[in-house]
C-alpha cells in the first residue's frame, strides 16, 4: 500500500478497559496479513512524560530504545508486534504544549494569538503523521483516558479534524463497556449509548464499537447497540474476558474484526492469516506440562502493573519450557531475616525487581543473601543488580556498612556510586541514562552462554553504577563482573561463578521480551529455576 491508514481507538464509561491491549491485538492482525503496522499513545496528562510519575499512579514506566520514558501500553505493543516502539509513540499533553510554547517564544507564530484551535490541534495531528510518514500501511494512535474528560478534548478535536482531512484514511473504533447488573440479571446497553453520544457531541461518528463485557453478548443486543450507535452489526463486537490477554486477538479474529477494518477502507481482506507462531504459543501456554515458583521481591507488589513487562517475560519464557511460572509476589518491606525461611518457601528462583529509593532496600538484601547462602537461582534487574553487589560487600567482604550512595551519601564503602556524568544533573526527568546502550560479554560465562553473543544491545534506567574501585575485591571474592559497556566501562553483568546461576544486569531485560522472541535471560532464569526444583523435591 502506497498511503497509511490511521485507525484511532478511544474509550468511554470507564478507563481501564483495555484499549491498548484492543489497539495491540488490531495491529496483530493486521500484521498478520503482512502490512507494517505501528502503534501509538496519545495521554491526556500534563507530565512531559511517566518519568517522574509514582508507579502507584500509572504503573510501570516502559523505555523505548530511543530512551523514552512511555506508557506501559508501549509494552503491549512491542510484546504483540514484536516491533520497535520509540518516542514518537507516545505523547503527552505535556509534550503538546511544551512543543507550542517553545514555537511562541520562538516567533514561530508571528505574533498571533496562540490558542487550542487551531495551534493545539496542529500540533497534535503532526505528531500523529509524524509516524505515518515514515512508510508504515497502519498507524493505530489509541487515545488515552475516556471520551467526555475535559483533558481528553483536544485529542478528540484533532481526530476529528484528521477524518475530513485524510478523507478515506482514518477509521474510529469505539471501546466501550456494557455493565452486567447482578440484582436484575441484565446487560444494560445505556452506558454505551451515551458514551457514543458524547463522542459524537465532539463531531466523531465511531466506525466500530468493540463491548468490553463479562458475558456474552446476544445478537439482538448487539443489533439494538447498533441501531442507537448509528453502526452496522458486523461492526459491533464484543470483547469478552479472556483467561489472558495473548488471547484477545484471536478473539477478534473470530468475530472478523481485521476483515471488518480492511473493506471499510476500500481493501480486499484475502485470505485469513493462520497465525501459527502465535497459536503455538498459547497452546504451550494453556498446556504446561511444569510448573515452577519463583519469588518476585519488590516495594510494589501491591501493584502487579509495576513490574508488568518482568510479569509478561515469565509469561514468554514459561511457554518456551512448557512451564507455567507461578509468582510469590514478595513485598520487601515485609521481608526479613527472621521471616524468609518463610517467606520464600516453596520458591525455586529468586527475583529482586528494580526500583528507587530506600524504602523496602533491607528486605532486598535479605532476599538475596538467602538465594545467594541456599544455592537458589537468582536474577536481579537494574536496583536488584546493585543490591546483589551491596549484599556482597556486606556479608562476603565483611565491608559492614557498605551501601550506594543513593542510600548513604557517606557510606565508607560506596560500593554502588552515582555515575559521572549525573553528579551535576538536578532535574528529574528525562535525565537518566536511558534506552539502548552496547555491552561486551567476557567468553566462558554464564552470561555470554545464555546470550550466545559477545555484544549485546540493552535498555537502560538509572542514576547509579557498580564502583569499579572495588573490583578487584569483589573478584577476589567470588563475584565477577561479566559484562561491560565498551565505551565507559560500566559494569553491565555481575555474576557469582561457584553459584549455580546467579546473575544481576543493570539493564532492563524485559523490556526486550515479546510473544515471539522471549528474552533469553528470563529463559535461562526460568530453566535453571526449574532445574533446581527437580534436584530438590
Amino acid at each position: 500500500m502506497n498511503q497509511t491508514r490511521y485507525i484511532f481507538v478511544t474509550g468511554g464509561v470507564v478507563s481501564g478497559l483495555g484499549k491498548g491491549i484492543i489497539s495491540a491485538s488490531v495491529g496483530k492482525l493486521l500484521q498478520a496479513r503482512g502490512y507494517k503496522v505501528t502503534i501509538q499513545k496519545l495521554d491526556p496528562y500534563l507530565n512531559i512524560d511517566p518519568g517522574t510519575l509514582n508507579p502507584y499512579e500509572h504503573g510501570e514506566c516502559y523505555v523505548t530504545i530511543d530512551g523514552a520514558e512511555t506508557d506501559l501500553d508501549l509494552g503491549h505493543y512491542e510484546r504483540f508486534l514484536n516491533h520497535e516502539t520509540t518516542q514518537a509513540n507516545n505523547i503527552t499533553t505535556g509534550r503538546i504544549y511544551r512543543n507550542v510554547i517553545e514555537k511562541e517564544r520562538r516567533g514561530d507564530f508571528l505574533g498571533k494569538t496562540v490558542q487550542i484551535i487551531p495551534h493545539i490541534t496542529d500540533e497534535i495531528k503532526r505528531n500523529i503523521k509524524l509516524v505515518g510518514n515514515k512508510g508504515y500501511d497502519f498507524v493505530i494512535t489509541e487515545i488515552g483516558g475516556t471520551v467526555g474528560d475535559i483533558e481528553s478534548l483536544p485529542f478528540i478535536e484533532a481526530i476529528r479534524q484528521l477524518k475530513w482531512e485524510l478523507e478515506g484514511s482514518c477509521l474510529f473504533i469505539h471501546l466501550t463497556l456494557v455493565p452486567y447488573l447482578a440484582a436484575s440479571q441484565e446487560l444494560k446497553t445505556k452506558p454505551t449509548q451515551h458514551s457514543v453520544k458524547q463522542l459524537q457531541e465532539a463531531g466523531v461518528q465511531p466506525d466500530i464499537l468493540v463491548l468490553r463485557t463479562e458475558h456474552n453478548l446476544s445478537p439482538e443486543l448487539r443489533k439494538k447497540v447498533g441501531q442507537f450507535c448509528n453502526v452496522g452489526l458486523d461492526s459491533v463486537v464484543q470483547s469478552i474476558d479472556q483467561p489472558t490477554i495473548y488471547q484477545v486477538p484471536l478473539a477478534m479474529a473470530e468475530q472478523n474484526l481485521d476483515e471488518t477494518i480492511l473493506k471499510k477502507f476500500g481493501i480486499q481482506p484475502g485470505e485469513k492469516p493462520e497465525m501459527k507462531p502465535w497459536r503455538s504459543f498459547l497452546d504451550k501456554l494453556y498446556n504446561p506440562k511444569h510448573q515452577v515458583n519463583i519469588a518476585l521481591v519488590g516495594k510494589y507488589v501491591e501493584l502487579p502493573d509495576a513490574y508488568k513487562s518482568i510479569i509478561e517475560a515469565f509469561i514468554h519464557a514459561g511457554a518456551t519450557h512448557e512451564c507455567k511460572v507461578k509468582l510469590n509476589l514478595v513485598h520487601s518491606e515485609e521481608l526479613t531475616s527472621a521471616n524468609a525461611a518463610d517467606m520464600l518457601a516453596g520458591c525455586s528462583g529468586v527475583l529482586v525487581a528494580p526500583g528507587f529509593g530506600q524504602r523496602g532496600i533491607e528486605g532486598k538484601f535479605v532476599a538475596i543473601q538467602y538465594a545467594r547462602e541456599n544455592n537458589i537461582p537468582f536474577l536481579g534487574i537494574c536496583l536488584g543488580m546493585q543490591c546483589a553487589v551491596i549484599e556482597f560487600a556486606r556479608n562476603v567482604l565483611g565491608y559492614k556498612n557498605a551501601n550506594s550512595t543513593e542510600m548513604n551519601e557517606t557510606t565508607p564503602y560506596p560500593v554502588i556510586d552515582i555515575m559521572a556524568d549525573q553528579k551535576n544533573i538536578s532535574e528529574m526527568g528525562g535525565t537518566m541514562r536511558l534506552g539502548g546502550y552496547p555491552c561486551s560479554v567476557k567468553k566462558g560465562t554464564l552470561a555470554h552462554k545464555v546470550y550466545g553473543a559477545d555484544n549485546i544491545i540493552e535498555r537502560h534506567r538509572h542514576r547509579y553504577e557498580f564502583n569499579n574501585k572495588f573490583m578487584a575485591d569483589f573478584e577476589k571474592a567470588g563475584m565477577e563482573a561479566t559484562g561491560f559497556n565498551p565505551d565507559t566501562g560500566l559494569v553491565e553483568i555481575v555474576e557469582i561463578p561457584s553459584h549455580r546461576w546467579f546473575v544481576g544486569v543493570q539493564f532492563h531485560p524485559e523490556y526486550r521480551s515479546t510473544v515471539v522472541q522471549p528474552h533469553p535471560l528470563f529463559e535461562a532464569f526460568v530453566k535453571a529455576s526449574l532445574q533446581y526444583k527437580e534436584e530438590n523435591k
